[in-house]
């Protein structure tokens, strides 16, 4: 009415660089078709590198969750432009690589082409950093990430949800870093309060 804006389309964009951890991305597609949210997945060649290193998917498998896959060197893709709204871009896992390239707005690809784009929306962009431990160039291209908006979250185990298998200590970070876009995902285990 009178040009107003609807609300965001349940839309997320997911990333999925060459770190090791291909699982988090790989959950973070399951969660959101569980949550009726459309993913719309990028992928390094480093990270089909790593799925076959971690995983026994094919890399038909990973594209097989996502609801559009675009091709890492199609710069002309819909997530490339600020005016395709969505909800913001997960990258899970995120590369020391990948992180640097959006820190500088020199981006190489489409996924660090997307990220660089929904951060001058000013739109959630978050990453979950694989390295460790970190140097002082690595800290400091997280802060100017920052600064620049972004939410660093690199996935860390929550002891107090008491895991008793490695995917429940993925499903967990996942699921915290699904919350930065108001996801609310049945596998998180919330603290309560001290017992």
């Amino acid at each position: 009415m009178n040009g107003a804006v609807s609300a965001t389309p349940r839309r997320l964009i997911v990333g999925i660089s060459g770190a090791s951890g291909v699982t988090y991305g790989i959950r973070a597609l399951d969660a959101l078709r569980e949550l009726g949210v459309e993913s719309h997945l990028v992928v390094s060649r480093a990270a089909l590198l790593t799925l076959s290193q971690e995983t026994d998917l094919s890399a038909d498998d990973l594209t097989g969750r996502a609801d559009v896959v675009h091709k890492l060197a199609d710069v002309g893709a819909a997530i490339a432009s600020g005016s395709f709204r969505t909800m913001g871009m997960l990258i899970a896992p995120c590369s020391v690589r990948t992180m640097g390239e959006i820190a500088t707005g020199v981006t190489s690809t489409l996924l660090t082409r997307a990220a660089d784009v929904v951060l001058k929306e000013r739109r959630p962009l978050v990453l979950m950093v694989r390295e460790t431990p970190f140097h002082l160039g690595h800290l400091r291209t997280m802060t100017a990430l920052a600064e620049m908006g972004a939410t660093i979250a690199p996935p860390l185990p929550a002891f107090y949800a008491k895991p008793t298998s490695i995917e429940e200590m993925v499903d967990q970070s996942v699921g915290r870093a699904l919350d930065v876009f108001g996801l609310d995902w049945s596998a998180v285990k919330r603290w309560d309060g001290l017992k």
